[in-house]
């Protein structure tokens, strides 16, 4: 019978291939959890006493890469192309000491128990043999999956001092699937919260989107602000997590994280500017902008997703009074290319703070029923039509064209003699 899963069926043939040549070969890790909780994995990993030259010749060097070969980690390739995805397959190992609290300084091979021994959470170190049907669990993870409990294995702090970004992945875990982070486990990340700054500000990141975009995000940045990590890795949010408690709207915090609790699905742009949507003062949108951007280059997010984060912030107010703008104003502002994400922000952001929502539902109404040929139409004149007529380029340049564009956007003028009318009258030609 064939599978709707070709993930899983690759997944099962890797084992198979594996023990049909004499080796161990099992699912390990996050897969293993998934199916226990009844999700379908996103990925499968295999770990096996095969050494990554003995995989390579195994499958063969065009369907393998050695992506990790120095920790015995060799991907393998699905015949099937991308409908069958790829495969990790890891040696089992034990790890040397982490010399930089990120990867260990030297790896040596080991069994099983030994292998899941050395991983980071006990419902990450199972293995299942997909064949024989069989759970091998050496640290307890069944029971915490059962308890709904995200447990460090063995000692928490020796698991963290190997990789610090562990902690935040303790909080990640915990919030996606809304287990408990066991005491001596928290109190582990509390302790060594400092540290995380050791890991990069890519890594910082790359956990930060993951908790952004998941449903559970709101759950996520609260147990890092209780497990004080948070105002670590952004210290800009402190003045704002101090707020919580405070009477009113003077509680910016809990504004935050309603806020983010609202959003439905958002990309991480999006879900980011809700998170530092109060790092300004309240009427400060350009402090917030600055801020925003400060934060940005730091974790080295990409130029794009750093200009549409601090957009996102210098507009907070933006939407104020739109009932009553011009339509050029309107029309300006509903033509930028994070709109959406701007009226998503704003609407969440007025829903948490039990705002009024008048101008938020205008705009909404008028980008979906207006055309966006209506709303961002080609500029009747530029530059060189300015030239042509004998103009010479400087700072004038900008207010005739923006007082033509505006001429345009409110239906005064259709056509390029018109606009040129318009800038002859203005430059008093």
């Amino acid at each position: 019978m064939t599978s709707a899963d070709p993930k899983r069926d690759f997944a099962v043939d890797v084992v198979r291939t594996l023990k049909e040549a004499g080796f161990t070969a099992l699912w390990a890790g996050g897969c293993v959890r998934d199916l226990l909780l009844r999700n379908p994995p996103d990925d499968y990993d295999v770990a096996t006493s095969a050494r990554p030259e003995e995989v390579q010749k195994l499958f063969g060097p065009r369907r393998t890469l050695a992506i990790g070969a120095s920790f015995g980690v060799i991907l393998v390739r699905s015949p099937r192309g991308g409908q069958g995805g790829d495969v990790e397959v890891a040696t089992f190992r034990t790890e040397g000491p982490y010399v930089d609290g990120r990867r260990p300084e030297h790896v040596s091979y080991a069994t099983p128990e030994e292998d899941a021994h050395r991983r980071d959470f006990t419902i990450n170190g199972m293995f299942y043999d997909p064949l024989e049907d069989q759970l091998h669990d050496f640290v307890g993870g069944r029971d915490d999956i059962a308890r709904q409990l995200v447990r460090a294995i063995g000692n928490p702090q020796a698991r963290f001092t190997e990789d610090k970004l562990r902690m935040l992945r303790a909080v990640r875990i915990s919030a996606r699937f809304d287990f408990e982070l066991e005491a001596a486990t928290a109190d582990a990340v509390r302790g060594m919260a400092p540290e995380i700054l050791v890991v990069s500000q890519e890594r910082i990141a790359q956990e930060l989107k993951k908790m952004l975009v998941h449903p559970r995000r709101a759950r996520a940045i609260s147990l890092a602000h209780h497990l004080e990590l948070l105002t670590i890795i952004l210290p800009e949010l402190t003045l704002v997590v101090a707020t919580a408690g405070a009477a009113g709207g003077a509680d910016r915090w809990h504004l935050t994280l309603e806020t983010l609790e609202i959003l439905k699905d958002p990309r991480f742009e999006l879900a980011f500017a809700a998170l530092l949507s109060q790092i300004g003062g309240p009427e400060d949108d350009r402090g917030s902008a600055k801020l925003a951007e400060v934060i940005c280059r730091r974790l080295k997010l990409s130029n794009q997703e750093a200009d549409d984060v601090a957009w996102l912030a210098s507009q907070r107010s933006a939407l104020r009074g739109a009932t009553s703008w011009s339509k050029c104003r309107l029309k300006r502002l509903l033509a930028q290319p994070a709109i959406g994400d701007l009226l998503k922000l704003a609407r969440a952001g007025a829903v948490a703070a039990g705002s009024d929502l008048t101008d938020i539902a205008f705009c909404e109404a008028y980008l979906a029923t207006t055309p966006r040929e209506e709303i961002d139409p080609p500029p009747l004149i530029t530059g060189d039509d300015l030239v042509a007529i004998g103009l010479q380029p400087g700072a004038q340049f900008k207010e005739l064209l923006d007082g033509a564009r505006d001429a345009q956007l409110d239906s005064q003028i259709q056509t390029r003699e018109e606009a040129l009318a318009l800038v002859r009258r203005l430059a008093g030609l």
